[in-house]
């Protein structure tokens, strides 16, 4: 085999891989770099993560006997040299696509990602999980658990660690450390002291001293303990994780092979206790726009992979998340109480556009949406008015600090929530499915949907006029419809909802980014002899009853219309009409939400198509309720879909 031949070719699964000579893995490690650039190119998706982590993925597949070596991901976008490596090269090109590969790792695609893995800080323990199972069953496996230092920002990994110190489980952690956040410079030494330390010699020099350590007086005990962790402390950092019970390792340079294959072999072959190996990566590695980019091309659309330009289209409207933060700001231009907060995505939620007109009132916390929701309300208990944008599936990670921290006190934290109902290519966990349903439920929550952009602008204000109590406002991924928008936010009368259109026959009450489906039916039903009517509930809590009723009252068919699962604004809607008698009077109910099952990733008019959720569902479902059918579409209910 000679240098010029290509490598990744011959590779189409890991036990592939551990055929190959160690110097050869350095050409192997260029060419899926490539694969990787190039893969993403035509696709879009995570890519400065994924490259930094190339030669570490190659180690780590060397190293070890991986599928039966478990090596779970955290995040899971820095998998796709993984994908590759794990027999899904040949549809990576479909990456976050229909019917295609998902952008993390996902249990249900291949026996290599045994933990899904979308939102972070979960490796640990799941890991540990795994470790816990493998012990109980007799097993020898190894466990390997990758996490980026984001990732280590939640508290969640820290609980992680600290029951797996104490628990003393063989468990290897992979500090994936990319920004320099943590580590002090490496070079040659570090890696040779890294290689000492994890090797078994040293290990077991360490434990011998340790058993003779029991033997001292306690005094002496004590201060030879102390001299070891400071003296290791000094020249290798770690001295937190190794109070939380972890045999530290590092930092070593993830992109020298030299460095990662002896460590990683030394740590494989220790038999006792859990170890964190800290690797310091540069992410976006190898590709030059990458590694001048801001952002290390975090996520990209389709680029040319000569020059690095995305593909971007000229938008026909603006984001919604661009319409909220414009509208924050020219709130807190008027009110110097608004503070925002993110939790690490203040591009992602708009907050950076609020960050750069008020630095000092601007707080990016960390993947901690715990801490978030809990940070928000103690500024709400000294007056300020803290708006936490935070989306919707990532919300679902502080629910008890929203329960307990929030609502019980009924402190006014306004929750700003972007990617409300289906967002396409990053699937079915990144899906704004149930935050009507699990915010709905607690007592004096106030819940906004903006049917369209000006709206959103207008429940901006609303909600920051609401002082006596905790409000959200929901808004989808993407590009508004196309209208007008306010200069400044109108606060809007709690509760009440609005009559677009006027009917007689059909009723279609909207909650939220289906509002120009509902509208777009209506054309169609009134074309077809069906008069229609169609109103913006606006609020799910407090609903307007009122205006409920007079669609009940007036109206063969009331169907109400949202992104989101059951339980939510249908639900809220079909207990009023319930409780109250309505459904007696002869009223035709029907409520269309996202089918009860997780959706995959797709383009976002076909995943509403998918879910039934589109103009000629709504059409379809209207006629059914009428007992008119539709020739070749007897129409759907009740968030069913086609066969």
């Amino acid at each position: 085999m000679t240098v010029d031949t290509p490598l990744l070719d011959q590779v189409r699964e890991p036990a592939d891989l551990r055929q190959l000579k160690p110097e050869q893995l350095g050409q192997l490690a260029d060419e899926l770099r490539a694969e990787t650039i190039d893969a993403v190119s035509e696709t879009g998706g995570h890519l400065g993560a994924g490259l930094g982590v190339v030669e570490l993925t190659v180690a780590l597949h060397y190293v070890f006997d991986t599928p039966e070596d478990r090596l779970v991901w955290d995040v899971g976008h820095q998998c796709y040299p993984h994908k590759i490596l794990t027999g899904r090269r040949d549809r990576i090109r479909t990456l976050r696509q229909g019917n295609g590969l998902s952008g993390f790792t996902k249990r249900s695609e291949s026996v290599y990602d045994p933990f899904g893995a979308a939102h972070s800080s979960t490796s640990i323990s799941s890991g540990l999980g795994m470790a816990v199972a493998r012990d109980l069953s007799g097993s020898d496996r190894n466990i390997i658990s990758v996490i980026g230092d984001g990732s280590m920002s939640a508290g969640m990994a820290y609980e992680a660690m600290n029951n797996a110190g104490s628990m003393d489980q063989r468990l290897i952690v992979v500090l994936n450390d990319n920004d320099m956040s943590i580590a002090p410079p490496v070079g040659a030494m570090s890696a040779y002291l890294s290689r000492l330390i994890s090797s078994r010699p040293y290990r077991s020099l360490r434990h011998i001293m340790k058993e003779l350590a029991h033997k001292f007086p306690r005094p002496l005990k004590n201060a030879a303990k102390r001299a070891e962790e400071y003296a290791r402390g000094m020249v290798t950092g770690g001295t937190l994780f190794e109070e939380l019970g972890f045999f530290y390792v590092g930092p070593i340079d993830g992109h020298n092979l030299n460095h990662l294959l002896p460590v990683l072999t030394n740590v494989r072959d220790a038999r006792n206790g859990p170890i964190l190996v800290h690797c310091v990566t540069q992410k976006g590695k190898g590709y030059a726009p990458a590694e001048q980019s801001a952002d290390k091309y975090h996520g990209v659309s389709k680029f040319d992979v000569v020059t690095g330009a995305q593909a971007k289209p000229k938008p026909n409207a603006p984001a919604y998340t661009k319409v909220f933060a414009n509208a924050l700001v020219r709130e807190a231009e008027r009110d110097d109480k608004i503070v925002g907060i993110t939790a690490a995505m203040p591009s992602g939620t708009g907050i950076d556009v609020f960050g750069k007109h008020f630095p000092d009132r601007t707080f990016d916390v960390g993947i901690a949406e715990q801490h978030a929701v809990t940070f928000a309300a103690g500024l709400a208990t000294e007056g300020y008015k803290p708006f936490a944008a935070i989306y919707s599936t990532f919300l679902q990670r502080a629910y008890d600090q929203v329960v307990h921290d929030v609502a019980i006190q009924s402190l006014p934290v306004r929750f700003a929530i972007d990617r409300a109902g289906l967002v396409g290519a990053d699937g079915q966990t990144h899906a704004g499915s149930f935050d009507t349903a699990y915010l709905g439920c607690l007592p004096g929550f106030v819940l906004m949907a903006a049917g369209d952009e000006a709206d959103l602008v207008h429940m901006v204000a609303t909600a920051a006029r609401i002082d006596d109590r905790p409000c959200a406002f929901r808004y989808p991924r993407g590009e508004g419809i196309g209208i007008d928008l306010p200069e400044v936010g109108e606060p809007l009368p709690i509760g009440k909802g609005r009559v677009l259109r006027e009917g007689a026959k059909v009723a279609l009450f909207s909650y939220g980014g289906r509002l120009q489906s509902c509208l777009n039916a209506a054309e169609t039903l009134n074309a077809q002899g069906l008069s229609t009517t169609v109103a913006d509930a606006r609020f799910a809590k407090p609903l307007d009853e009122d205006l409920l009723h007079q669609l009940a009252r007036h109206h063969e068919v009331l169907i109400t219309i949202e992104e989101g699962g059951i339980g939510g604004f249908g639900s809220f809607v079909l207990h009023a009409l319930a409780r109250d008698g309505a459904l007696d009077a002869g009223v035709k109910v029907r409520t269309m939400i996202l089918p009860d099952r997780f959706l995959d990733q797709d383009k976002p008019d076909l995943q509403y198509a998918e879910a039934g959720l589109t103009t000629q569902d709504i059409v379809a479902t209207a006629r059914r309720a009428l007992g008119i059918g539709e020739e070749g579409h007897p129409g759907l209910m009740d968030g069913s879909v086609r066969a």
